[in-house]
């Protein structure tokens, strides 16, 4: 199995405080991996520098064997990262077919000219955009809330409907910060086989998530973080049995 991100000693620093310790990690292309840990264990940093919003204070991040370094949020969305986040960011004042045709924006292939004139080849490119967003609302189970405002949908619609838009930039790697914060049982099981067809899709998935029937149910790997240090890494049924993990993190186990 190819190596699609590969970690090495990443670390982070805030003045004094270090909130990642040289991890090394990475992930395999078509797996779904799981990042967990405490409260302040260093997990939303770690997406963070992954995709460009904070510069790692040292180590290495390659992406197909790209360094990614150094390189701002929309220069790592064009090399094929795409992100949702734990406090839901939709454009509430447009319809979900909108919010996903943003997401799909960046790889239009008409100028501002081209928008501003209506030129044939814009047109054309608007078109095939309207039917891919169509097509993803679809996959995620919204095409019938297309003409909804984004502040109408139901919190399980409003996220899965942020995961639409992050698969219209074309990811080959999507990282889902908590998707099933919130959540009922009903809404997280519909989460879960979501997940599972967008790895079968050939997508990459990389989650932060604190609901274990979550991570143990569809996670091939996960990554365990503690004080901002990797403590553990490995197949669901190793870390449930991590004496490390159980004390940092599970308590009594894991579903």
């Amino acid at each position: 199995m190819r190596t699609l991100l590969e970690i090495k000693q990443l670390s982070k620093s805030f003045g004094g405080l270090r909130a990642l310790e040289t991890i090394d990690a990475s992930l395999e292309e078509g797996q779904i991996s799981s990042l967990i840990g405490p409260n302040g264990a260093g997990k939303t940093t770690f997406f963070n520098c992954i995709t460009g919003f904070l510069s790692p204070t040292r180590g290495e991040l390659l992406f197909q064997g790209k360094r990614l370094n150094g390189l701002k949020p929309h220069e790592v969305a064009r090399r094929g990262i795409a992100r949702t986040f734990q406090n839901i960011r939709l454009f509430g004042g447009m319809t979900a077919l909108e919010n996903v045709m943003v997401g799909g924006h960046h790889r239009s292939r008409y100028s501002l000219m081209g928008a501003l004139f209506r030129t044939p080849d814009a047109k054309k490119s608007e078109k095939e955009m309207v039917q891919k967003s169509l097509g993803l609302l679809g996959f995620v189970g919204l095409e019938p809330q297309k003409t909804k405002w984004a502040r109408e949908l139901s919190y399980g619609d409003q996220r899965r409907l942020e995961i639409a838009r992050a698969l219209a930039t074309g990811p080959s790697l999507l990282l889902l910060d908590e998707p099933a914060a919130g959540m009922n049982p009903k809404e997280s099981g519909l989460l879960m086989e979501l997940m599972i067809r967008i790895k079968e899709t050939g997508v990459t998935l990389l989650l932060i998530e604190h609901d274990m029937k979550v991570v143990m149910g569809i996670s091939d790997k996960i990554i365990v973080l503690d004080h901002g240090a990797k403590i553990a890494e490995g197949m669901p049924r190793e870390i449930r049995r991590n004496p490390k993990v159980i004390e940092a993190y599970l308590g009594g186990g894991a579903p």
